[in-house]
């Protein structure tokens, strides 16, 4: 009889906890069935527009659940170019909680190697071939990565150098902070993106930001990414695929980082 009532008293804790998540029709109630498909697969749901052509985005659509400040923040910095991605991560060992998620998060060093496939070289190559945390804006010495927190905070910064493929060594400023039913996550470049030291990308017109939230389907991890570049620069490589690809190897970190530690 014992073992009968904490049984219950668990079923009912956790169909409790359950209940307070959202589920993805709540934040996406009008995304239709091949987007669904594509949130819930491998690939992820990704789409890509311009500003000259009108940006599309699921996520600042009437009814969406998505806090219109993960979308106003990328918006504010004026970018010619938007990719939009929606991934759901199954979970099968219990709910996720914040914290799960910011630890996920901390491993900077788990960007390193991270592949995509090279359209030029025609196979997989590292999107990123070196990432540490460095000290701050000013002092880019090399720092490790913190151990798993017990704590969780309501906002922190870090500072990031990624050795990319295309741009060699680029710096990033990265905000976490508590938002809605979730974390949100903006990484921003805090110096320009240089090809053979000429600068391509400003310091600041780079942004990407996730929004990652636990729901009753797994975790929801919501992305979009923006770039302002200028007419000749983007006449000479493919805008969207450079956005796009380094959204899938933050997004595919994230969710790697939030189930590693589970």
């Amino acid at each position: 009889m014992k073992n009968l009532f904490i049984f219950i008293l668990f079923v009912f804790c956790a169909s409790g906890i359950f209940a307070q998540l959202r589920s993805f029709n709540d934040i996406f109630p009008h995304a239709d069935q091949e987007i669904i498909s594509s949130a819930f697969s491998s690939a992820s749901y990704v789409r890509s527009s311009q500003k000259k052509t009108g940006f599309s985005i699921l996520g600042s659509e009437r009814g969406s659940g998505i806090n219109p400040q993960v979308i106003s923040i990328v918006l504010n910095r004026n970018p010619g170019y938007l990719v939009e991605s929606i991934s759901v991560i199954r979970i099968s060992s219990g709910p996720v909680s914040l914290l799960d998620i910011y630890n996920g998060l901390v491993n900077i060093r788990g960007l390193k190697g991270r592949l995509y496939n090279s359209s030029s070289r025609n196979r997989p190559v590292p999107l990123f071939e070196d990432a540490t945390r460095i000290t701050s804006e000013r002092n880019t010495n090399a720092i490790p990565d913190p151990p798993r927190a017990a704590v969780l905070p309501n906002a922190e910064t870090v500072y990031i150098r990624l050795k990319d493929a295309n741009f060699g060594n680029t710096f990033y400023r990265g905000d976490m902070a508590l938002i809605q039913n979730g974390m949100r996550y903006t990484l921003t470049n805090f110096r320009s993106l240089n090809y053979l030291f000429v600068p391509v990308v400003s310091e600041g017109k780079f942004i990407a930001q996730l929004y990652i939230e636990p729901i009753q389907e797994g975790i929801l991890i919501y992305s979009i990414a923006g770039m302002e570049i200028s007419d000749f620069f983007a006449s000479q490589i493919h805008v969207e695929s450079a956005i796009s690809k380094r959204l899938a190897v933050i997004t595919a970190w994230a969710a790697d980082g939030i189930t590693a530690g589970r």
